[in-house]
C-alpha cells in the first residue's frame, strides 16, 4: 500500500498514515484509503477502525504540497483521506491524533466521529497563509466552533491545543 498500512484484531482496524516526515496524503495514498475504507465497510467483522498517523510528530499535514499534482486529483471512493465523503458508511471512524493534525490531517480529523487526542496535539489549518481555502474546513469548522473562533482559525490560522480542542468539543478526549 501506498503511505499507510492496516491491522485488524477483535473487529477494530487501524489505519496508520505512515509517509514520514509529516504523514502528508497524496492521491495515491488517498486512493488507497479509501479501497481499505470500501473493504472495512463490506467486512461484518469490522465494528470499528481507528484511523491514526505514524510517530509522534503528525498526525497528517494533510495533502502533500510537494506531490506535484493538481489539488483536484482522484482521492478516490471516499474523497480526501479516504472515507470523508464515503456515502452510506456506516462503520464508526475513531481519529486518534497523535500529534499536529494539519490542513487536510484537521479536516480527515473533524470528519471522524469521535476524535481522541494525545495531550501534545495541535490542530490548525494553514490554507490563509498559503492563498487557499481550506474547503472542508471552512464548511466543518464553522459548525463545530464558536463562529468568531472558527474565523480565527480559518482566517489566522490560529492552532488550538489539545485542550482548546477539548473544551470547545472538538475532541471527545485527550490522554
Amino acid at each position: 500500500m501506498t503511505g499507510f498500512h492496516v491491522t485488524v484484531a477483535d473487529g477494530i482496524a487501524t489505519l496508520t498514515i505512515d509517509r514520514p516526515k509529516a504523514n502528508a496524503i497524496y492521491a495515491a495514498t488517498s486512493f488507497g484509503m479509501g479501497e481499505a475504507f470500501v473493504c472495512f465497510e463490506a467486512d461484518p467483522a469490522v465494528r470499528a477502525v481507528i484511523v491514526t498517523g505514524a510517530g509522534e510528530r503528525f498526525f497528517s499535514a494533510g495533502w502533500d504540497l510537494g506531490a506535484d499534482e493538481e489539488f483536484d486529483s482522484d482521492y478516490g471512493a471516499g474523497g480526501f483521506g479516504g472515507f470523508v465523503d464515503l456515502p452510506n458508511r456506516t462503520t464508526p471512524v475513531i481519529a486518534a491524533v497523535n500529534g499536529m493534525a494539519v490542513g487536510g490531517g484537521f479536516e480527515i480529523a473533524m470528519a471522524a466521529d469521535l476524535i481522541v487526542a494525545a495531550d501534545h496535539a495541535q490542530f490548525f489549518l494553514p490554507e490563509a497563509g498559503l492563498g487557499i481555502l481550506p474547503d472542508a474546513g471552512s464548511v466543518r469548522l464553522p459548525h463545530l466552533l464558536p463562529k468568531h473562533l472558527a474565523r480565527e482559525v480559518l482566517y489566522a490560522g490560529r492552532r488550538l491545543t489539545a485542550a482548546d480542542a477539548e473544551r470547545f468539543g472538538i475532541v471527545n478526549r485527550v490522554v
